[in-house]
């Protein structure tokens, strides 16, 4: 597919090819999905806390006599059926954080992106830098593109503080350097704004990784082949025999 690549005014200035299969031959959703939930997971403070009927104020006495009443059997105040008692269950301060394997973080990494740009949601731009921080000429660049009052993620090849600077006043926009992006990060905005150097990058560091696979896959079956002849030179004098 051939993606539109566009100046800081807005103006069309060339095309960039790419194969969204390059990066992830097949986009598993399952594994996109766990990706989310665990950076949102682990986005939780989990500080929350509630009384139980232990901590509540009240006394403990019996609110009146078992029988006789024509009311239901009652005991403490502090119960959490009465108003003014303890949770049932009481809340407690817990880590709801968890960790999945890096290489299938890594993948949904690629995956994401692969998605967003088989849906034509990415927009590429052939250079985005500020000489100092300046507003207005970060949000005059977005509406140049069309994306202005969108979620969006402006995705550099390096960190660059002066363009950071220029977006975090801006409602909806993140700035992310390529080499920090995740499966959530790509997926929650609307749209993803990419210099022509960061996704170079990003296809540079996909290829070196799946030629890494490939080559521990290689070296993995070829030492199953080795044992594999090994024992079968062993057992073949003992069938001879």
């Amino acid at each position: 597919m051939n993606l539109t690549v566009f100046d800081a005014a807005g103006k069309q200035v060339g095309s960039y090819e790419i194969d969204p299969a390059e990066l992830a031959p097949k986009i598993n959703r399952q594994l996109l999905h766990d990706a989310v939930v665990m950076y949102q997971a682990n986005l939780r403070q989990g500080t929350f806390r509630t009384k139980s009927r232990a901590e509540v104020a009240g006394t403990t006495k019996k609110m009146y006599r078992q029988k006789g009443t024509g009311n239901a059997r009652a005991g403490s105040k502090r119960s959490g059926v009465r108003r003014g008692g303890g949770h049932i269950f009481a809340k407690r301060p817990r880590d709801f954080g968890f960790r999945m394997p890096r290489k299938a973080l890594q993948s949904a990494t690629r995956m994401a992106l692969a998605a967003r740009l088989a849906d034509e949601e990415v927009k590429l731009i052939d250079s985005l830098s500020f000489e100092v921080p300046k507003t207005s000429a970060m949000a005059a660049t977005l509406a140049s593109l069309g994306v202005a009052g969108q979620t969006v993620l402006v995705s550099p090849a390096k960190h660059d503080g002066n363009l950071w600077k220029s977006a975090r006043n801006i409602a909806g926009v993140s700035v992310t350097p390529v080499a920090d992006l995740n499966a959530l990060s790509i997926l929650q905005p609307r749209t993803i704004v990419m210099t022509t150097a960061a996704i170079d990058a990003f296809r540079e560091e996909a290829k070196q990784r799946q030629s890494g696979s490939r080559t521990r896959a290689a070296r993995k079956q070829g030492g199953r082949s080795a044992a594999r002849s090994r024992a079968a030179q062993t057992a073949a004098p003992a069938g001879e025999a």
